[in-house]
Parts: C-alpha cells; sequence; structure tokens
C-alpha cells in the first residue's frame, strides 16, 4: 500500500505529466487539470495474495500507453532514490549527512592549522608530545564516530539490538581508554596532560591546532567509512522495486467497447 501510494504520489505524477507533455496532449492550461485527467487514466493496484503490483494506464495509442506504464516505474524510482524507505537507505543518508559536516569541519581546522603555521611558523614538536597528541585526538575522534553511529542505529534498532548493545560496550571502552591518557586533566578539550615545561608557550597554540586536525581527519575518515559501509549495504539490498512483466503495447483496445455501441 505504501508503494502504490508513492507511485500515485503528486511528485511522481507531476513529473510524468512533464516528461511526456501530457498538458498538450490533454489539452489543459492547469497542472492540477492534467493531474485529473491522469489519474482517471492511471490504474495502481495492490496484490494481496501475492503482493505484487499491477500498473495500467490508457491512452489512445497503445505504443504510447506502454512508454508512460514504463516510465511511471521510472520515475517512481527516482522519487525512491531521494527517500530513505529501506533501513540501509536510512543509515546511508544518515551518514551523508554527518559526513558533509565533518568535512566541512575538517576543512576549518586545516585552514586554522595554516594560518596558525604562517603566525608562528612550523614547530619542532617533541616526539613524545606529538605521540600524545596525536593517540588523544585519534581516541576523541572514535569516541564521536561511534556515538555518531549509536545515533544512526538508534532510527531503526531498539536497545535489546546486539549490535547497538556491542556498539555501546565500545563506546565505553574508547571512554575509559581516552580517560587514562587524560590523567588527572579535567578539561575536555585537552584531553591529555601536557605541562608548560614540556612544552613553550608559543608553541601551545600550534598543539592544539595540531590537535584539533588530527581529531577532525580521524571523525572524517571513520565517517566515511560508515558511509561507504552503508552503501554497500543499500545496493545488496537491491532496487526497492523490480519489474516482473514491463509494459507491451496491446493488441486490442480497452475502449470504446463496440459490442455496447452495436447493442444500443
Amino acid at each position: 500500500d505504501m508503494y502504490v501510494s508513492l507511485l500515485t504520489s503528486r511528485t511522481v505524477e507531476d513529473a510524468m505529466i512533464q516528461r511526456f507533455g501530457l498538458m498538450q496532449e490533454y489539452r489543459e492550461k492547469r497542472m492540477s487539470d492534467a493531474r485529473k485527467e491522469f489519474e482517471r487514466r492511471t490504474t495502481a493496484v495492490a496484490g494481496t495474495k501475492d503482493g505484487l503490483i499491477r500498473l495500467s494506464v490508457e491512452d489512445h495509442d497503445p505504443k504510447r500507453a506502454a512508454e508512460l506504464a514504463n516510465g511511471y516505474v521510472e520515475e517512481f524510482r527516482k522519487l525512491s532514490a531521494s527517500l530513505a524507505i529501506t533501513e540501509a537507505a536510512r543509515r546511508r543518508l544518515f551518514f551523508e549527512q554527518q559526513l558533509q559536516q565533518a568535512k566541512e569541519n575538517l576543512t576549518a581546522a586545516e585552514e586554522a592549522m595554516t594560518k596558525t603555521q604562517e603566525s608562528t611558523g612550523v614547530l619542532q614538536i617533541d616526539s613524545q608530545a606529538r605521540s600524545l597528541i596525536e593517540s588523544a585526538a585519534v581516541l576523541r575522534g572514535q569516541v564521536v564516530a561511534k556515538q555518531v553511529q549509536i545515533e544512526g542505529m538508534r532510527s531503526f534498532a531498539t536497545d535489546d539490538n546486539p549490535g547497538l548493545i556491542f556498539a555501546k560496550q565500545e563506546l565505553a571502552a574508547l571512554q575509559s581508554q581516552l580517560e587514562h591518557l587524560a590523567g588527572s586533566q579535567h578539561d575536555p578539550g585537552s584531553d591529555i596532560n601536557l605541562s608548560k615545561g614540556r612544552v613553550t608557550q608559543s608553541g601551545m597554540e600550534y598543539l592544539r591546532r595540531y590537535r584539533d586536525l588530527k581529531y577532525q581527519e580521524t571523525v572524517f575518515e571513520l565517517l566515511a567509512k560508515e558511509f561507504e559501509i552503508a552503501k554497500l549495504d543499500e545496493a545488496r539490498e537491491g532496487s526497492i522495486v523490480q519489474v516482473v512483466d514491463a509494459a507491451v503495447p496491446p493488441d486490442k483496445k480497452s475502449s470504446p467497447h463496440r459490442t455496447l455501441i452495436v447493442l444500443g
């Protein structure tokens, strides 16, 4: 029933009218009148037993009638591509939006890093400090990416879902690692406890920008992986609607009924 409603939606009908020039064909000046005439000539019925949808279109030209019926399915597929109907499609759409935001944040972090390098120069960071910064940034990125993944799973999974439970356990483990790395530092924006003796004051701004850049890179990479997985799952599920019998030009007229005319 949902697919029948989507097939007969205004978006699909208007696309059909514009694609095949039905306003001129039906000699209508308004789209609403052409839509009513098109609906009068179109029938979409969902089978209660077999679950198949039977679509028929009437036209004075048998070849054109078949083209209209087949075009109906094509326009519906265009609409369904922009809708998140399946679980995989919902995940793909969710991660696509999150990935776009992560890309913008990464670009901003790269620009900030470039400006800092221009003002302070490229500093030689202690190898241990660099390792701590990168580890903390990667862990922060993994935590945020896992939180985003869990948020996306909540749209289709219950709290008892094994995948959701496992994702929560992974998040707790990552947060524990991050707290262990941070030590006694309670500043959520620092992640690590670097004393001023180990890093000069002139290099603190550079370190912050470097940390933010690594963090945004990690978030972007992890979200990109989740997005690609969702795309593969969506492709694996196949097309939402598959054509069993393509429309062919009819070999006889549906109207007018000559027998009734003769009897009349």
